[in-house]
């Protein structure tokens, strides 16, 4: 088996010397080649056909996300971006993702080596997953047409994962609903959502298909510290309800959608006739703070009948057995299927542990969710 071939694209000397130190000390991988700045890069890129690259969020000359955008229209390949634990590198990192990129790592901003050695695994893993996906041409509003690749440029490999990216580049604008209303049905039922490796974008589609007065969502989206309060804020300009970071002991209203923030664990609980959100800090729960596994967990034991979960894109298992506990307590779920994930893992693995009662393409479960709930209409709904 060839291993993944991949080139570093950064600024500092350090760090790419201690991503390239990462990367070879894997039996699966190897780097190819490193370069300090996107022209370096460009030409790289051109001889060398990494499967890979792994690409620093801020540099001289041209940034990474100019960077990105030219490569994703022009030679679509897999990218892993490496971005600051900033508000600057929040924003820019979320733009990357919407842009294409398959994954991000979160480097510190003192302390790079350490930090780097100890996020290896994470950085390798997403290396690996990186290389499985299927990356699709960006196509922005405004651009030329553009030329077909170079004959020496391959496409990435094929692989059951996917990086939609036809949509990026455009500005939103908070949009109206037109959606039948869903009356009481959005006071009594409560959305639970479980993402990671490409959850961003896939949970975007999904929200923005919510009406107005959808009833609450809770959503946990592996995110490091630093990252989730402007990914809420982004997804609040593009939905027709409300998103913000979760914050302890908070009432969980229609027409809402809280995330989990990043680094603290994100569940549900009861407060007289009232669903409350929960923000906690604790161990990591399949190595990952926050959980899916929490959040639903939480579902199943607090809201029962009431919860519909969804389960999207991500690797690893995390989820997969409290999802089937939401199942037992009567909850209806559904999981994103394998022709439309990045990484088809934990919608897997709750398939696999018989959790899921529909199997559905990223853009029809949204609408799938609320045919079910107004299915539900007429149905007597309590509160468990």
């Amino acid at each position: 088996m060839s291993k993944i071939t991949v080139v570093v694209v950064d600024d500092s000397a350090l760090v790419r010397s201690m991503l390239t130190e990462i990367i070879n000390r894997q039996p699966d991988m190897t780097c190819i080649g490193t370069a300090a700045d996107p022209f370096v890069a460009r030409e790289m890129i051109r001889n060398l056909n990494p499967d890979v690259i792994t690409l620093d969020v801020e540099m001289p000359r041209m940034d990474g996300i100019d960077f990105l955008s030219k490569l994703m229209r022009l030679r679509p390949m897999p990218v892993v971006m490496v971005s600051t634990l900033t508000e600057r590198g929040a924003e820019v990192t979320l733009k990357a993702l919407e842009l294409g990129a398959v994954d991000f790592v979160a480097k510190p901003k003192i302390g790079v080596a350490d930090g780097l050695r100890q996020l290896a695994d994470d950085i390798t893993d997403k290396v690996r997953i990186a290389a499985k996906a299927r990356i699709n041409r960006l196509h922005l509003p405004a651009a030329a047409p553009v030329a077909a690749a170079s004959p020496g440029a391959s496409t990435a490999r094929t692989s059951t994962a996917t990086v939609s990216t036809a949509t990026a580049g455009t500005t939103p604008t908070k949009p109206a609903t037109t959606s039948p209303g869903l009356g009481r049905l959005s006071t009594e039922k409560i959305i639970f959502i479980g993402a990671s490796t490409g959850g961003t974008e896939a949970t975007k589609e999904v929200l923005a298909s919510l009406p107005a007065d959808s009833p609450g969502v809770v959503i946990t989206q592996h995110m490091p510290p630093g990252f989730t309060r402007n990914y809420a804020a982004r997804l609040d300009s593009l939905c027709k309800i409300s998103v913000k970071e979760a914050t302890d002991g908070e009432r969980i209203l229609p027409g809402h959608a809280y995330i989990a923030p990043g680094g603290l664990h994100l569940s549900v609980e009861r407060s007289g006739a009232n669903y409350i959100a929960r923000v906690q800090d604790g161990d990591p729960v399949n190595r990952h703070k926050p959980s899916v596994e929490v959040l639903f967990k939480s579902a199943a034991r607090v809201v029962g009948p009431n919860a519909i979960g969804i389960m999207l894109t991500g690797m690893g298992a995390d989820g997969a057995k409290a999802m089937r506990e939401m199942k037992d307590a009567g909850a209806y779920c559904v999981a994103q299927n394998e022709a439309t994930c990045v990484v088809f893992g934990m919608p897997r693995e709750a398939i696999a542990a018989g959790a899921v009662q529909e199997v559905l393409p990223l853009t029809q479960i949204a609408q799938h969710v609320l045919d079910h709930l107004r299915a539900t209409v007429g149905q007597a709904l309590s509160r468990v």
